[in-house]
């Protein structure tokens, strides 16, 4: 695994947990 993998990989997992967060928690946005 590359480290350009390794990375992509897990800012497209902290983006989806954030996006996810703000759909479930409106009020804080």
């Amino acid at each position: 695994m590359t480290f350009e993998y390794a990375a992509g990989a897990a800012l497209a997992v902290l983006l989806s947990v954030y996006l996810v967060y703000a759909l479930l928690r409106p009020e804080r946005f």
